[in-house]
């Protein structure tokens, strides 16, 4: 192998890990802010049912 052909595979798994990672990273703040969802709406009720 030349070392052409070495540094561009180098560059596509390199690509590859770094698109890997980045969708990784979304969908956690993704699931993150729809924990923070769950436990406003959470908190509104048991305010809500402290009120009545």
């Amino acid at each position: 192998m030349t070392a052409k052909t070495l540094a561009t595979i180098g560059i596509v798994l390199f690509s590859i890990t770094t698109l890997a990672s980045c969708g990784n990273t979304i969908r956690g703040m993704g699931a993150d802010t729809a924990n923070a969802v769950d436990a406003t709406q959470d908190a509104g009720r048991k305010v809500n049912r402290a009120a009545n």
